[in-house]
Order: C-alpha cells, then sequence, then structure tokens
C-alpha cells in the first residue's frame, strides 16, 4: 500500500459523512456507490494497463492517480462524479460516472470496466441506471465521448438511445454521441 492510499484514522467519520450524501444505485446485478480509496488496486490496474487506450492510456501511476480523483472530486465540485460499479458481493467491476472533465465542452456520461466484466452487460446496466440522474442535472445536455475503435463502448451506447453526433473539438478521433430524453435515438 502506498501512504497516499491509507485512509487517516481520524479522517474516517469526515468520509462517512460525506459519502452518505452521495445517492448508492442498485439494479438486478450491481450496486452502484461512491469509489472508496480500497477501490484503487482494482482501478488503478484499468488506468494503468491497455485497458485504458481509447481513454488516453496507459496511464502512469501518477497520472492514474490524479485521474480518479479528479473524477471523485466531481461530487464536491458539481453534484456528481464517479460511481464504483460493484456486483453484490462488492467485488470492483470498474466505474461508471457522470463527469465533466478538463477541455470537454460537455459533461460525461461514462464507463470503465475490468476485463473479468466486460462483454457481460454491465457498463449497459450500469450506464443505464444513472441516466436518470443524468437527465434530472443536465436534460439532454450530456453525451458520451468514445474514441475511434472502441466498438464495444459505441454498442453500450446506442443500447442507452445514444447517437453519434459529430466529434470531440480536441480530436476527430474522438466521437461524440448524445442522448434525449425519450432514449430512442431521435429528439
Amino acid at each position: 500500500m502506498t501512504p497516499w492510499t491509507n485512509m487517516p484514522a481520524k479522517g474516517a467519520a469526515q468520509v462517512a459523512a460525506i459519502t452518505a450524501t452521495v445517492p448508492v444505485i442498485e439494479t438486478a446485478r450491481l450496486v452502484l456507490r461512491l469509489p472508496r480509496i480500497s477501490d484503487w488496486a482494482t482501478l488503478e490496474s484499468i488506468f494503468t494497463s491497455a485497458r485504458a487506450i481509447h481513454i488516453g492510456g496507459p496511464m502512469s501511476p501518477e497520472d492514474a492517480w490524479l485521474d480518479f480523483n479528479q473524477l471523485v472530486a466531481g461530487w464536491v465540485l458539481r453534484g456528481h462524479g464517479a460511481l464504483t460499479i460493484c456486483d453484490k458481493q462488492g467485488g470492483v467491476l470498474g466505474l461508471v460516472l457522470l463527469g465533466h472533465e478538463f477541455g470537454d465542452p460537455d459533461p460525461e456520461l461514462g464507463w470503465l470496466l475490468t476485463e473479468e466484466a466486460e462483454g457481460r452487460g454491465i457498463a449497459t446496466e450500469a450506464a443505464a441506471a444513472l441516466l436518470p440522474m443524468c437527465r434530472a442535472i443536465y436534460g439532454t445536455g450530456f453525451v458520451s465521448y468514445i474514441a475511434d475503435g472502441n466498438d464495444a463502448s459505441v454498442r453500450v451506447a446506442e443500447k442507452l438511445g445514444g447517437f453519434k453526433a459529430g466529434t470531440h473539438p480536441l480530436g476527430a478521433h474522438v466521437a461524440v454521441y448524445h442522448y434525449n430524453n425519450k432514449g430512442d435515438g431521435h429528439d
């Protein structure tokens, strides 16, 4: 364990108070909850491996830690952010988020999974569970940014009613998927 991933004993009460303000979302197979430091070992393996190729990775451990902190900080700064995707037994499967990262023109509905979780409908189930919050906060003013070649994420966005509507202004290799309130891909 690294020093920056240790929980200070006197910080636990503060963390518990903050955690109580963030929604926990349950689906048939999943629990979506505020990330914990104890999730980091699993999540770091996503950010620092080839699994992160579609989000600018693999990242260095430091960049991965900073990106993770940015996603979690959204809860304090904007009232939304990353949620850890867990199975009903508490196993960490990845992240789902409503976030607004530096350089992005719109807030994003996004997902990252462990290799073991991929291909089981986990991203679709988790993102679908987060859609009501996305719509409550932003109406139709949120998107998914999907890098070229990330066919699995394209399928998830389309299952959720997303439709391709251009490219990211910072890079033509990233498609922008919009959502509407009906979930059918049409306004």
